[in-house]
């Protein structure tokens, strides 16, 4: 598979990473905050945080969903469907709350910077949720953390130059 093809394969995953951040900004959605762990502790400490949320999950499955479906009907050189894509994203997002958990657990505070784990955990997420759906090549798995590793250093260091985010990582 090329890399443009484990790019396109790739999209509904990191498209499904960045959605929580916009639909946040929604107003009829942004009232929705139920958090994955609906506040629950564990060992006197928050399991995934108020930043995980029930609406990030779902609207950003949908949206890697739509993406998936659009790839199906667009690009011949990838097999994906809507299925797919929401698989990608579920992955995506429920390794984003595990890393989360693992934040928690490690006294990291939410928003902290966690390197190289904040830029891996949607990737590693999404290839094993996407595993019973399809058969990955090493090379295509290889291909999609080399770009999308790269893509996450990338937007971060731009948002960073236009004001959106504190720190360039």
């Amino acid at each position: 598979m090329s890399w443009f093809a484990a790019f396109l394969f790739f999209l509904p995953a990191g498209i499904a990473n960045t959605t929580p951040v916009f639909v946040n900004k929604i107003p009829t959605l942004n009232r929705w905050k139920t958090p994955l762990d609906f506040g629950k502790s564990w060992k006197g400490v928050r399991i995934f945080g108020e930043n995980k949320t029930w609406r990030g999950l779902v609207c950003g499955m949908l949206v890697a969903a739509i993406t998936g479906w659009i790839i199906g009907q667009t690009a011949s050189s990838v097999i994906m469907s809507p299925l797919i894509g929401a698989a990608l994203g579920a992955g995506a997002l429920i390794g984003d709350a595990l890393e989360s958990f693992l934040k928690r657990r490690h006294g990291i505070d939410s928003g902290k910077k966690w390197f190289p784990f904040d830029q891996t955990d949607y990737i590693i997420g999404g290839l094993l949720f996407v595993l019973p759906l399809t058969s990955l090549t090493l090379q295509l798995v290889l291909r999609i953390f080399i770009l999308y590793f790269g893509l996450h250093l990338l937007v971060a260091f731009l948002a960073f130059k236009v004001g959106l985010k504190d720190s360039p990582i």
